[in-house]
């Protein structure tokens, strides 16, 4: 079985920090590529942050680099997002994803249920 739970959203103020955290099993932690996209009210979902299983290809949407950080721990089937100096623009459902590939427009197999994360001005 396939799944990707996500926890760790909630509400916070521009400026806070807050860490994602996704576990996997089945195929979807043994897929190559993990990750996140979003998806804020009224808009298109969009590409956040991926990482290959070892770490050494990773990959940012140029509005997160430098304020978010994507890892993984593999002996724990987790993927993880640290979001620091959140804007009130990050506020979205946050999903957590996963292929054996990655590209641009990248459209993976798995998905999590989401979670709701809210940054306040």
């Amino acid at each position: 079985q396939v799944q990707l739970v996500e926890s760790g959203g909630g509400l916070v103020q521009a400026g806070d920090s807050l860490r994602l955290s996704c576990a996997a099993s089945g195929r979807a932690y043994s897929s190559n590529y993990m990750g996140w996209l979003r998806q804020a009210p009224g808009k298109e979902r969009e590409f956040v942050a991926a990482s290959s299983r070892s770490g050494g290809y990773i990959y940012y949407a140029d509005s997160v680099k430098g304020r978010f950080t994507i890892s993984r721990d593999n002996a724990k089937n987790t993927l993880y997002l640290q979001m620091n100096s959140l804007k009130p623009e990050d506020t979205a459902v946050y999903y957590c994803a996963a292929d054996s590939y990655y590209g641009l427009g990248w459209t993976p197999k798995y998905w999590g249920q989401g979670t709701q994360v809210t940054v306040s001005s």
